[in-house]
């Protein structure tokens, strides 16, 4: 093996956390050989420094804390980040049944809906519907939870 491949997916590792395809996606760049990968791969996993479970709930986590989305958004970004379809749904079912302690999406929602209509001011409900709707669309939120959140911030 390469040792001075193994270093760069270690200093690649160092920064934050990574999902496998996050590191080969690097390694490629570098011009890494696949057979040199697939040994640095799996003596990442092996040595605990690579592993897309504990990755993806790390990006959950920190989404929720940082920049709260939807699920469906951070479905999107974990599919994009190379994420098992798998992998997401065990931990959709740990967030969803309260072994994740995240706030619900529903919170997450109504926050970011509050500092918005801080910052409107007084508007129409329409336009409270169009402005806070289309925010929330954008980071992910589904429509219920959307419809739930304006109606919450209108009757307060």
């Amino acid at each position: 093996m390469d040792e001075k491949f193994y270093t760069q997916a270690l200093k690649f590792l160092s920064r934050r956390p990574r999902s496998e395809k996050e590191v080969i996606d690097n390694l490629l760049k570098k011009k890494a050989p696949q057979e040199q990968i697939t040994i640095i791969i799996n003596l990442l996993k092996q040595q605990k420094f690579l592993d897309d479970k504990a990755f993806a709930k790390w990006w959950v986590e920190q989404r929720a804390n940082f920049k709260p989305k939807g699920w469906y958004a951070l479905q999107q970004e974990l599919k994009l980040k190379g994420i098992p379809e798998k992998i997401i749904k065990e931990v959709e079912q740990e967030v969803k049944s309260g072994v994740m302690e995240l706030k619900s999406e529903f919170e997450q929602a109504l926050e970011i809906a509050q500092k918005r209509a801080k910052r409107m001011g007084s508007v129409s409900r329409e336009e409270t519907y169009q402005k806070i709707g289309g925010l929330l669309a954008r980071r992910g939120f589904n429509l219920d939870t959307i419809k739930a959140v304006i109606d919450q911030i209108l009757h307060t």
